[in-house]
């Protein structure tokens, strides 16, 4: 993992040592094993954490078909938006893939955060606007790429996953079926 201090500032911002001693006093150590659950769907998640170590897989169900909306891995934040931010029940299940080792900060402790460092408050809309366009570049991905495009953009960006995850999960992160899926990486690898 990226030094703490460095990762919040990628994630929110430039920020003071005083600032960023704040911001690290209110995260603490999480450990999940493999399998163990960071939340659940129609639960309500009280907690934001940054991905130390390990894999979480996001996924639902819907029709009795898994879809894998998202991978989480080192140095990414993880939570249930509709739950930590609304307090609404989960839509979506976030699972450990793998021993996995979080930083986390409660809802609770969030909060209150808010409350103590009133700058907090920018600073978590800039962080929002941030993921917000994240999520345009997906939709986006979505709707002006081919298959094949979003592959070989998802490899580039997530090589290693390859080879640490069922693929039928980046299939479904990437919008198509495994069999797609398949007959695109093999025509990558026997053409690279």
């Amino acid at each position: 993992m990226q030094d703490f201090d460095k990762l919040i500032q990628e994630h929110f911002g430039r920020l003071t040592s005083e600032e960023l001693n704040l911001i690290r006093s209110y995260f603490r150590e999480e450990k999940l094993s493999k399998n163990d659950f960071f939340t659940k769907a129609d639960k309500v998640c009280d907690k934001l954490s940054i991905v130390k170590s390990g894999i979480l897989r996001v996924y639902a169900l819907s029709d009795g078909k898994e879809i894998t909306q998202w991978i989480s891995t080192e140095n990414f934040l993880i939570t249930e938006v509709l739950g930590f931010f609304f307090d609404q029940p989960n839509r979506w299940n976030i699972q450990a893939f793998t021993d996995t080792a979080l930083l986390t900060i409660s809802k609770a402790n969030y909060l209150k955060l808010c409350q103590e460092f009133p700058k907090w408050n920018e600073i978590e809309k800039r962080f929002i606007v941030k993921c917000f366009a994240m999520i345009e570049d997906r939709v986006f991905s979505h709707l002006s790429m081919t298959a094949e495009e979003r592959y070989d953009l998802y490899f580039q960006q997530n090589k290693n996953l390859f080879n640490q995850i069922p693929l039928q999960y980046i299939a479904s992160v990437l919008g198509m079926t495994p069999e797609t899926f398949s007959r695109i990486r093999k025509r990558r690898t026997e053409n690279p």
